[in-house]
Order: structure tokens, then C-alpha cells, then sequence
């Protein structure tokens, strides 16, 4: 996250379509500057040979960020057979090059199904993970390799969407921490051969989806009015809490940060309203105990 000492308080979301060869910071800065909002961060980084979905958070709708990284994400990815790099993807350097066994639809099919459901899966090198204070990328590049622990990930659904002798087309839904390019290697690796990722682009992020985003020539294009109106509002992530509707009196204290007590048949983390104006998340106790969490300020 970023801010920016003079500008604008914008809140909202955009979804972006992540051009090829820029990092995300780039992407988020670029669009930053359109809008001049002060305060802006995305929901988890696209690596630069990466195209597609990238959440834009301004403002506020910052405070919801954290929790769209949880979110399952859904990425077309080409697979290139037969060779390995040191990040995982075609722009690595090359260590290795490895023959590709005869390939049919039934024997890729059966790799496949191997992989689908909970796994364990070992992060790569190049990841912005930490080993002892440091991020791996940064070790990597220094020629550093260390042991990494496998973490439980969930591959929900994974399609063939085509192949050649070279390489896989798939679509991956996957969960939180899935790496594509150690799932590449992986299924290489399954195939008696090696692999890399050579196209990979992001399709969704929770319930956000590619045909709903912009790219930077769009958004460039558009004036001030049409750029907000891209704008989704801050609360749009949090649409699977429950509702409830705070008085007045009641939205005083919460905004003050004193727990209230309220009449609902619902328990669990809430979305709290003032009439159509949303104030933030709140934890609502099986005894009507309703106490602030996280409060926004949109007025």
C-alpha cells in the first residue's frame, strides 16, 4: 500500500487488467496517478510475465484488502514441457532440458486428476516468502537455495484446455498460496519430464472476473467522471457477511468504538449500516452483543 501526501480521497475498487511485462506496483502506480487518489494498494501481486485480474484498492476500500487475498483465484496458464528454469517461468534462466514422453488426452487427463483436491506443494525460490527475515527472491538471486516446508493448498478444479507435444493449456482454481509455477513443475514432473510456465493469466479473484476489469488504455482514455463510475464500492468484497441496519443512536457509539446490543437471530461477522450508508465490519455475539471491528470512513 502506498500513499501520496496531496491528491484526492477516493474510495472504491477497480479491477484492472494487468498488462504483460509490468509488475504490479507499476500497474497500481499508473492508475494511481489517473485517479490522483492518495491512498492505494492491490490484492496480491501478479508477477510481470503475468496478465489479467488485479483488484485496485483506493482509500478506504484498503481496509478490505487483507481480506480478498483469501480469496480462490482462477488462472489459464500454458505449460512448456521439457524445459526448467530457476524462477519457474520462461523468463529464467535455463537449467535444465529434458526429453517429453509421448502424450495423449487419457494420460494428461490422469495427471491431472493426481493434483486435484487438498495437496501439499513446496514454494519456490523465487516468491516474496521470508527465511529468516529475507525474502526467498532475494536469496535466490544471490544464488542462495534453502529448504522450504510444503503448505497445504486446494486445487478445486483443473481443465485441459488444450496440448500440444510441448506444451499444456489448463485452467487452475485454486486457493490462497497456490504457486502456478511450482504446480508447472510439478506436473512435469508427473510426466517424467520437466516444465515451466511460459503464459499465465489470472481470469478471477473471488467473485470478480476478468470481463468485469479495464485496462490501462481504457482507463486512460476516460475522464474524471468516467473513471469514477468504474469505481465498484468498498463494501462489493464483503457481500457474503450478513446485513444488519444500525440506528442513529446506535451507529454513534459504534463510530465512537463501543460495542452496542442489538435484537437479530444471526451471530458471526456482520456488515453494519446507517440506512443505505455502510460503516463497517462488526463481530455480533449469540447474545446480541455487537461490537466494532473494522470502521470506515466514507463521509
Amino acid at each position: 500500500m502506498s500513499k501520496r501526501k496531496s491528491g484526492l480521497n477516493i474510495h472504491g475498487i477497480l479491477l484492472l487488467d494487468k498488462r504483460l511485462g509490468v509488475s504490479s506496483n507499476r500497474a497500481l502506480q499508473e492508475v494511481r496517478r489517473l485517479f490522483n487518489a492518495n491512498k492505494a494498494g492491490h490484492t496480491g501481486s501478479l508477477d510481470p510475465l503475468a496478465t489479467g485480474l488485479l483488484p485496485l484498492c483506493f482509500g478506504e476500500a484498503t481496509k478490505v484488502s487483507a481480506l480478498m487475498l483469501d480469496d480462490h483465484k482462477r488462472y489459464q496458464v500454458e505449460i512448456q514441457l521439457g524445459v526448467l528454469t530457476d524462477t519457474g517461468d520462461k523468463e529464467g534462466k535455463i537449467l535444465d532440458n529434458q526429453p517429453i514422453p509421448e502424450l495423449s488426452t487419457v494420460l494428461i487427463e490422469t495427471c491431472l486428476d493426481a493434483f486435484l483436491g487438498e495437496i501439499a506443494q513446496i514454494p519456490p525460490m523465487y516468491s516474496a516468502l521470508k527465511h529468516q527475515g529475507k525474502k526467498l527472491y532475494e536469496l535466490a538471486r544471490a544464488g542462495i537455495t534453502v529448504e522450504r516446508k510444503p503448505r497445504k493448498i486446494t486445487l478445486f478444479e483443473l481443465k485441459l484446455l488444450a496440448f500440444t507435444q510441448e506444451t499444456l493449456t489448463l485452467e487452475v482454481l485454486c486457493s490462497k498460496g497456490t504457486y502456478i509455477r511450482s504446480l508447472a513443475e510439478d506436473i512435469g514432473q508427473y510426466l517424467q519430464t520437466v516444465a515451466t510456465v511460459k503464459a499465465l493469466r489470472r481470469l478471477q479473484a473471488g467473485q470478480f472476473i476478468i470481463e468485469e476489469s479495464y485496462t490501462i488504455e481504457q482507463l486512460t482514455a476516460m475522464d474524471t467522471d468516467s473513471l469514477k463510475s468504474c469505481l465498484l464500492a468498498v463494501d462489493k468484497p464483503l457481500d457474503g457477511y450478513p446485513k444488519v441496519e444500525l440506528s442513529d443512536i446506535q451507529t454513534e457509539s459504534i463510530r465512537q468504538g463501543q460495542a452496542i446490543n442489538i435484537k437479530y437471530s444471526l451471530s458471526g461477522k456482520v456488515r453494519m449500516y446507517n440506512q443505505t450508508s455502510f460503516l463497517g465490519l462488526g463481530d455480533l455475539s449469540e447474545t446480541g452483543r455487537l461490537a466494532p471491528k473494522k470502521i470506515f470512513n466514507l463521509f
